[in-house]
């Protein structure tokens, strides 16, 4: 019987997972199509936007989790890891996008409601309930920054060339220390998120604890 309910949670989280990982992706691409029908579909200005990336590579990680426990395979440790990264940076798009730049772009209201609160609040409640991860090791807390890191420096090369960048904070114009403030400011988001991620993943959770 508990071999039972525990083989039934686990299709459930599976399954959670990859249909919520389908649904962002879904989201993600609807609101391009949007930008393609009113003729601005530049892919490099769209997935240039750090809440685009995000959600799309978050989702193929939680795709992937999910797609590996109902094949009944192991999630391997740099997978879990690579969710854990996610995790952290889904929350900084939460929090920065909440606190700094709520209510812009051309997306659809219920678009950002989605990416910007429903989704953040999904990833997250998996991570604190679902006790299938591993503790990541603290020597591992650096892996947070390489995938923002790139992000900034293409947005910031794109800004210095062709003029163009996703959020107003970043604008070359704005002067090297408003730069500097508000890329040290995202970088610390990103190691605090990561913090707090890492803390969880020590935490039994409520569910499936059995395999962390």
């Amino acid at each position: 019987m508990v071999t039972q309910t525990r083989e039934s949670s686990a299709v459930a989280v599976a399954s959670g997972r990859v249909v919520t990982g389908l649904l962002a992706s879904l989201i993600v691409l609807y609101a391009y199509s949007l930008r393609v029908t009113a003729g601005d579909g530049n892919p490099f200005d769209y997935f240039g936007y750090f809440t685009n990336l995000t959600t799309l590579l978050g989702s193929v990680v939680l795709i992937a989790t999910g797609a590996l426990m109902l094949s009944g395979r192991q999630v391997p440790r740099w997978l879990t890891t690579a969710r854990a990264v996610a995790t952290a940076c889904i929350l900084v798009v939460a929090v920065i996008y909440n606190a700094l730049v709520p209510g812009t772009g051309s997306a659809p209201a219920w678009v950002s409601a989605f990416l910007h609160a429903v989704f953040p609040i999904i990833v997250l409640l998996d991570w604190i309930l679902v006790g299938d991860r591993r503790p990541q090791p603290w020597q591992a807390l650096w892996l947070v920054l390489p995938y923002p890191i790139c992000w900034l420096f293409v947005v910031l090369l794109r800004g210095a060339t062709d003029g163009w960048v996703p959020y107003g904070f970043l604008l070359p114009e704005r002067g090297t220390l408003s730069l500097i403030t508000h890329i040290t400011a995202l970088l610390t988001s990103l190691l605090l998120a990561g913090v707090l991620v890492w803390t969880v993943s020590r935490s039994r959770g409520l569910l499936l604890r059995s395999l962390a």
